[in-house]
C-alpha cells in the first residue's frame, strides 16, 4: 500500500492497546526471516507516518501538502522510469521534505510578509535540518540526501550546495517542481492561490533555470489534463482561482 494512503490526519485518534507478540520460536528459518522483514517494513512505514503527523502538529497544512506531493511525485517518477528503490526514496522524500521546518521558529514560518535576509537565511536551513534528522535512521540515508537537495536549482543557483543539472539527484529535482507548483496554487490565510494558467506559466518560465525541463514536462502532462482534481487536492477550485 502506498505510504500516502497510510498517512491520515490526526482526527479522533485513539491510542491502541499493546499488541500481543505472536509465537514464532518454533517457526522454520524462512518463516522467521519473512516475519523479520515484515516487521522492519512496518517499522519503516510507522516512522514515516509518525514524522508526517509531527508535521501536522507543527502546521496542519504541511502534512496534507506533503501527502499531495507524494501522490504527484510517484506519478512523475513512474513516467520517468525510476527504479523501485528510487520510487521508494521519492515517496519518503516527498512526504518528509519539510520535516526540517520543525526547527524553524513559528514567527518565521507564519510570517505573512516577505522574510528579511536573516530570516530567509534561517528558513533555508530547513533542508539541512531534515537531512540531519533522517540520515540518523538506518535505511533513510538516501532519502535524507534527496531532501537535503530539494531546493537546488537546475542552473546551480539554489541551495544548500549549489548543484546544477544532473548533479542534483533526480528525486530532488522532482520534489522541487511539484513543491513549487503546490505552493503556487494553494491558498493561504494571507493570500489566494494563483490561477492554474499562471502557475503553469511560471513553471515553464523557470524551466531550465530553477527547474529540470524534463520533470516540468512530465508533471504538466497530467496536471493540465486533471486540472479540477489538482485544484481540489490543493484545497481550492478552478472557479475560485481563475
Amino acid at each position: 500500500m502506498p505510504l500516502a494512503l497510510l498517512v491520515a490526519p490526526m482526527v479522533n485518534y485513539q491510542i491502541p492497546a499493546p499488541a500481543e507478540a505472536s509465537p514464532s520460536s518454533g517457526a522454520p528459518e524462512s518463516l522467521r526471516v519473512k516475519q523479520l522483514e515484515e516487521q522492519v517494513a512496518a517499522l519503516r512505514n510507522s516512522v514515516i507516518c509518525a514524522f508526517n503527523q509531527l508535521l501536522d502538529l507543527k502546521d496542519l497544512n504541511t502534512g496534507v501538502h506533503s501527502t499531495r506531493l507524494a501522490e504527484w511525485g510517484m506519478r512523475v517518477g513512474q513516467e520517468l522510469g525510476l527504479e523501485e528503490a528510487e520510487l521508494q526514496n521519492l515517496e519518503v522524500a516527498a512526504l518528509l521534505h519539510d520535516i526540517g521546518k520543525v526547527g524553524i521558529p513559528d514567527s518565521i514560518l507564519r510570517k505573512p510578509e516577505r522574510l528579511d535576509p536573516d530570516e530567509y537565511a534561517l528558513m533555508k536551513k530547513h533542508s539541512e535540518y531534515g537531512w540531519a534528522v533522517l540520515r540518523m535512521l538506518p535505511g533513510f540515508e538516501r532519502a535524507a540526501l534527496d531532501i537535503l537537495h530539494h531546493h537546488e536549482s537546475f542552473d546551480g543557483k539554489g541551495y544548500p550546495a549549489g548543484l546544477r543539472g544532473t548533479e542534483i539527484p533526480i528525486v530532488s529535482r522532482i520534489v522541487c517542481v511539484i513543491d513549487a507548483f503546490d505552493a503556487m496554487v494553494s491558498s493561504r490565510p494571507y493570500r489566494k492561490g494563483l490561477p492554474f494558467e499562471e502557475a503553469v506559466r511560471r513553471l515553464n518560465e523557470a524551466s531550465g533555470t530553477q527547474f529540470d525541463p524534463v520533470v516540468v514536462r512530465s508533471f504538466l502532462s497530467f496536471a493540465e489534463a486533471e486540472i479540477s482534481t489538482v485544484f481540489a487536492a490543493a484545497g481550492t477550485s478552478v472557479s475560485s482561482a481563475l
